[in-house]
């Protein structure tokens, strides 16, 4: 049986939380870090906060092994003075979004072989995905999946707009970003690039930047050059 204090409740907390619930060979338990009075002695403590909240709330848990799951923050973050980790879950979250946790990838580090042992185990639970990361190295895929996933994501949302702006139904693009998304498993993103951009179609371009906002044309600009300059 492993012993699991969850501290944080926002979207990681809350879906790992419940993820690890699920299992019965786990003992886990879940505070907010506001809580911090009364520590309860476990396995692994998970902090699940954001990022610019890990140092002062590892300082005050003196427990054996403290992990944290940021993407972007090293080991070193980490102020705790007992035995340090990560715990990366590499996926977007959202509360009120269920994941499939088998489907997820798990970036570990920790100090000493015992310990990467222990997470590998922990993460084995939820996955199989399981892969030991470097700080350095989970630096580069956090800001790749920042264009991967944010930024696409704030792609989508002007989609969204300029649909609203026109009185389209958004449901008739998901076909396509369906199709994009599913492309790229089995194409390398460059081979798998269409659009007026890579095309130089300069006709098209311009009737597209008419339509759009000021703003929408900055991004639509810079966009078009970055494709036309990456082939």
């Amino acid at each position: 049986m492993i012993s699991i204090l969850i501290v944080g409740k926002g979207n990681v907390g809350t879906l790992l939380n419940e993820a690890f619930h699920s299992i019965e060979t786990l003992n886990v338990q879940w505070i907010s870090s506001r809580d911090l009075i009364t520590i309860p002695k476990t396995d692994i403590t998970i902090i699940a906060v954001s990022d610019d909240a890990i140092e002062t709330v590892s300082s005050k848990i003196s427990t054996d092994f403290v992990v944290h799951t940021s993407g972007s923050m090293p080991l070193s973050a980490l102020k705790n003075n007992t035995r340090k980790g990560v715990f990366y879950p590499l996926q977007t979250f959202s509360k009120n979004k269920k994941v499939d946790f088998t489907q997820i990838p798990f970036c570990l580090e920790a100090t000493t072989e015992k310990d990467e042992k222990l997470l590998e185990k922990l993460a084995g639970f939820l996955s199989k995905k399981i892969y030991h990361i470097s700080s350095e190295q989970r630096k580069a895929i956090h800001v790749a999946a920042v264009f991967a996933n944010n930024f696409t994501n704030h792609m989508y949302k002007i989609a969204h707009d300029i649909c609203n702006t026109h009185q389209i139904p958004i449901e008739i693009l998901n076909p396509l970003i369906n199709e994009t998304a599913e492309k790229i498993k089995v194409l390398p993103p460059a081979l798998a690039q269409t659009g007026p951009a890579i095309r130089k179609d300069v006709a098209t371009i311009k009737n597209h930047l008419f339509l759009l906002t000021e703003k929408q044309q900055e991004i639509y600009t810079i966009l078009t050059k970055s494709i036309q300059n990456d082939t």
